[in-house]
Order: C-alpha cells, then structure tokens, then sequence
C-alpha cells in the first residue's frame, strides 16, 4: 500500500469514527508497523496542515486520534494539497485511458462504473478530476486505427482454456493462413493487443496481432498448456515485444549529443552501459532484429552499431535502399 493510499485511509478512519481512535486500531485495518504509522502521522500534521490531536483514555474508553478543527471539530479540514508519485498518476491515467476506449463487449457494463472511480480517484479536495484530465495526459504513440472485433472472443478463449481457429493475415509476407492456435497471453503493447498462443499449424508459440486477424471461431478443443518458464523466455530476454530467447548481443555507439539522453533510458533489463571517450557504448541482448534495427534507425547519425556484423550489414542494406529513394530526381 503506497503511502497515498494510506494518508486517506488514515483521515477516512478518522473522520467516520464517532470516538478517538486508538493507535491498534490503525496498525490493523492498515497492516503497518507503529513506525510507519508515525511517519505518515507526522506527514499528515506537519505537510498537509491536518489538526489531529491524541486524547487521553476515559473512563471505558481507550485514548486515541481524532481530528479538532476550529470550534473543537474538523469540519474545516479536508485533504488538501495531497498528490500522487509519478508512478500513481501515470497508473490512474493509464487505467483512466484504456477503460475509456473499451470496446462494447467483454467487460462492458463495468467499464463505465470503472471509469467513474477512476475519475474520482484523480481529484483531490484543491483539484477537481476533469482539470486533472485536462491538464495532465499520456499521449498516445502511432497505433493502428483498426479495432479488433475479436477482442472479445480471444480474452474469453484465453481465460477458458479453449483453442481457436485464426484466419491470419501476416503483413510482412502479405498472406493469409489458417491456424489453430492454443492462447497463453494477451499482450498490450505500445497501444496495440497481441496474442501469444501455441500454434499447433507451426508447433511452436507465435505472438498473433489481434487486428492482424480477419477470422475468429472457438473450438472445442482444450488448449495446449505451455510452461511458466517457457512463455518468460519467449517475452523477455531479447530486445522489444518479438524478444524469445536472445541469440545475440547488440553494441551501439551514440555520439555525445545523444548520450545525454540514452544514458537515463533503459532498453532491456540486462542491458550494460559504458563511457568511450565522448561516446556511449549501449550494449543489450536481442533475438530477431526488426525491431532493434527499427529503434536504432530513430536516432539517424547519432547511432552507430559496432556488433554484430549481420546487424550492421542489414542496417546498411536498409539505408543503401532508402537513400536510393531519394536519389531519383
């Protein structure tokens, strides 16, 4: 529980309680330790101004908290100035987005009771939710402006444990297949869903664009389990969302200019860093290229790959052709 969440916790007992409330009573309902609720005491008084006083015990009756504002009540306190971690706003924003743009289906009915909360969840006593929304956002990087109609079936698919029979248009070779695919994960992804299912046409897991798909049908089958351990590797030890299991490491030069900015980035969890003289040197692991190479193209001159070759070479390749483009008259 983040601090946060405590501080209104803490004001909420306060202020629901008809009698002081005791310091147990506390330390259970929020499952801290008396240190941490010491510290968010003395936030609460010396931060955000909250009169709360202890009262001694009386007679059958144990001493506690309560608040005290002018006349001997709190009816002139609320929480203000209170704000959320980046971490906590980028979370409400994030939800407050995606419950926004929920397609009629799955999860519809909730989707509006679940936006209301969120809203409020945003506002503060100084602040009200829809300035919040106004003022602070989280926009959107390039997404593909085709809904997925199979959303719903998929998700339904993936939590029953049933296989399904994709009609799949893969963009790269510009063709369509048929295939049976056992889901194990929905994936949301820079703005876009992903499937990652066991195809039993291929036998191996494939990661599946949901509005890459123009035909869905759940089978009766029951899907095929792959392990925990698989599925990790599949997703995380290369670079980006087509990582599987990494096969390579890549080492980027970025000039000095550059640097300045990729020295606080982080692009894969077990990526190293180091000084070359006015240079960085980024080293990461990857599996298949498409995506890296797409990452490093970003950064123009700034970037050069130093290892491996094959990497260097397709990224040479690519330019060579792009460059050819623009030498037509």
């Amino acid at each position: 529980m983040s601090q946060t969440e405590r501080i209104h916790q803490i004001v909420s007992l306060l202020e629901t309680s008809r009698h002081p409330v005791p310091i147990a009573r506390f330390l259970d309902e929020l499952e801290i330790s008396r240190a941490t609720f010491k510290r968010d005491l003395e936030y609460l008084r010396d931060r955000l101004g909250a009169p709360i006083v202890w009262q001694r015990s009386e007679t059958g009756r144990p001493g506690g908290y309560r608040l005290q504002g002018d006349g001997g009540d709190a009816s002139g306190f609320a929480l203000r100035g209170l704000w959320f971690n980046q971490s906590e706003i980028y979370a409400l924003l994030t939800m407050h987005r995606l419950a926004g743009s929920m397609q009629p289906g799955l999860l519809a009915e909730q989707s509006s009771s679940l936006l209301a909360r969120i809203t409020h969840l945003l506002g503060t006593a100084d602040d009200d939710p829809q300035a919040i929304l106004d003022y602070i956002a989280i926009v959107q990087s390039a997404t593909r402006r085709r809904p997925s109609p199979w959303f719903e079936l998929v998700a339904r698919a993936s939590v029953r444990r049933r296989r399904l029979d994709i009609t799949y248009y893969t963009r790269s070779r510009d063709a369509t297949s048929q295939r049976e695919v056992s889901p194990q994960r929905l994936l949301h992804y820079r703005e876009n869903w992903y499937l990652l299912g066991w195809c039993h046409t291929v036998r191996d897991l494939r990661l599946f664009a949901l509005d890459a798909m123009r035909n869905v049908s759940l089978l009766k089958s029951a899907a095929r389990e792959v392990g925990a351990q698989r599925l990790s590797c599949a997703l995380g030890e290369g670079f980006g969302i087509f990582g599987g299991a990494a096969r390579r490491r890549a080492v980027l030069r970025f000039s000095a200019e550059a640097a300045r900015w990729i020295a606080d980035e982080v692009w894969h969890p077990q990526q190293r860093l180091r000084s070359e003289g006015d240079h960085l040197i980024l080293e990461l692991p990857f599996s298949h290229s498409r995506e890296l190479i797409m990452e490093v193209l970003r950064h123009g001159h700034d970037v050069e790959v130093v290892e491996p070759q094959a990497l260097r070479d397709e990224i040479r390749q690519m330019l060579e052709r792009t460059l050819a483009q623009y030498a037509k008259p």
